[in-house]
């Protein structure tokens, strides 16, 4: 116990005698005083990135029927077209129609994206399979003369 006792007194008095010196102790991982440390600087681009968390390279899923991730994923697309980064919305409106491949709204937004990307192919079948899924839909003739636009 008095062993115990005289190693804490120890401590006790290694650390008052650190803080009465005035310099503050420097953690063990820390660079030696003076030594500068650069920062990586953020890639700056005029092109518009991909967060990380939407690089389809880096992850690998399995689709089945899930039409609650499908909405998920069509709410996530509307906000970062809100935002105005368009190939992550299209990205996200392309998973979502992975999840659920009668999803409306994400074909039509799908279409809507591609087309603000210049993607007349990938507009073209996203409109084809909207209009496919909603026939009955009331803006059927507007997408039809989309279509019909970029057709030619």
């Amino acid at each position: 116990m008095s062993r115990r006792l005289l190693a804490l007194l120890a401590l006790g008095a290694a650390s008052l005698a650190a803080q009465s010196s005035g310099n503050p102790p420097t953690p063990p991982d820390a660079p030696p005083p003076g030594l500068k440390t650069e920062h990586a600087q953020p890639a700056t681009s005029s092109e518009e990135e991909v967060p990380p968390e939407e690089d389809a390279s880096l992850v690998t899923t399995k689709y089945s029927f899930n039409p609650l991730q499908s909405k998920k994923d069509v709410a996530v697309g509307k906000g970062y077209a809100k935002k105005g980064n368009y190939r992550a919305a299209a990205g996200r409106f392309h998973e979502a129609t992975r999840w659920d491949d009668s999803n409306r709204e994400a074909w039509l937004l799908l279409g809507d994206t591609d087309e603000k990307l210049k993607d007349k192919e990938g507009a073209r079948a996203a409109y084809e399979k909207y209009l496919a899924v909603a026939a009955d839909a009331r803006n059927a003739a507007e997408i039809r003369k989309k279509l019909a636009k970029l057709h030619n």
